[in-house]
């Protein structure tokens, strides 16, 4: 089983954190929380709830405890877009392409890498 399921809140908090990773609660209240009028103990408890789920470890400094996050950003990103497929989308990827090919604004470079994931399945779809 995978972790827990983390909302478009807890989303965007952790990437701030993994932006300024070993920072303290007081540190991501004033730069994270208080732009988005959330007062420091709901930023805690968001935080608590992020490391309840193994997204955020903490140790403590001198006193102060600081975070971080306890996996790579990337590790994160497919996580919640997982959870999106699967929730969302019932598991198929073929609305979301639908969309980004209607979408028309797919730069080169997005392409680019679209294609080499396209040649990645393909390669490991021919090892099976």
């Amino acid at each position: 089983m995978g972790k827990a399921t983390i909302g478009d809140q807890e989303l965007a908090l952790l990437q701030y954190i993994a932006e300024h990773s070993n920072a303290s609660v007081g540190e991501v209240a004033a730069g994270y929380g208080e732009p988005r009028g959330l007062a420091r103990s709901t930023v805690l408890t968001m935080m608590e709830r992020l490391r309840g789920k193994a997204y955020l470890r903490r140790r403590q400094v001198q006193g102060v405890y600081r975070y971080s996050p306890a996996t790579g950003p990337g590790e994160v990103m497919r996580s919640a877009v997982g959870q999106f497929v699967e929730k969302t989308l019932s598991g198929s990827v073929s609305p979301f392409v639908a969309w980004m090919s209607e979408r028309g604004q797919v730069s080169d470079s997005e392409l680019a890498e679209l294609e080499a994931l396209v040649v990645q399945l393909q390669t490991r779809r021919k090892e099976t």
